[in-house]
């Protein structure tokens, strides 16, 4: 079996556990990573898809292999968290939901619209932003989008963005690792603007809260 060069070989942390599953399994061994990367979120697809890709520069494996493999392995960890959302189930979320502090039961309705309205495009789209490409399959399962839709909108938001990663990895050969700073950089800026948006709608809740308190005590 082939083995990447020792210069530029991985051998530590999640880019070390990803070469030796790519090197032991090959393309199988992609697959099962961003399978689980799905489920996981916390390990980065931007660290091991361009891996496969480099991996594929190397001969490793072919590069139809490495984008097969690694989009087969996107549905399957997206599907499974689909029947967690079914399986959690609409009833549950709404009597959850009802108990938490700061929202409204009108918020969820609000969102089930919206998402029923527009959930073709966020599952697409969602499969190209890190962190929401594996959330977003939950509430595509709590609202049973229809599974071939489901499928197809996230085989074809994923082959974008393996496509990008892989080939990114694929062309930069022994810089393979440049891809993860920029997108972990987009990852941040990402998950910032979540947070920052997340602290305006909970004092806006707050605020909406107090003054429906004071309209009550008059």
């Amino acid at each position: 079996m082939y083995h990447f060069p020792l210069a530029s070989e991985p051998t530590s942390g999640i880019a070390g556990w990803a070469t030796s599953l790519v090197d032991t399994m090959g393309g199988p061994g992609a697959g099962l990573a961003i399978a689980l990367e799905n489920l996981f979120p916390p390990l980065p697809s931007e660290i091991i898809l361009p891996l496969t890709g480099f991996a594929a520069g190397q001969g490793v494996i072919s590069l139809f292999s490495a984008l097969f493999w690694t989009t087969l392995g996107s549905v399957v960890g997206a599907v499974a968290l689909y029947w967690i959302g079914a399986a959690f189930g609409r009833e549950r979320m709404y009597a959850l939901w009802d108990r938490l502090p700061l929202v409204k039961v009108s918020d969820l309705e609000k969102t089930e619209r919206w998402f029923l309205k527009h959930g073709r495009k966020a599952i697409f789209f969602g499969r190209m932003i890190p962190i929401f490409r594996s959330l977003i399959s939950v509430p595509a399962g709590v609202e049973r989008m229809p599974l071939p839709i489901f499928v197809l909108f996230t085989t074809l938001g994923s082959f974008i963005w393996n496509f990008v990663l892989v080939m990114a990895g694929y062309l930069l050969g022994d810089q393979w690792d440049l891809v993860e700073r920029y997108v972990g950089v987009l990852s941040k800026v990402v998950l910032g603007l979540v947070v920052a948006a997340l602290v305006v709608w909970i004092v806006r809740r707050v605020r909406a809260r107090r003054g429906e308190r004071q309209t009550d005590h008059v």
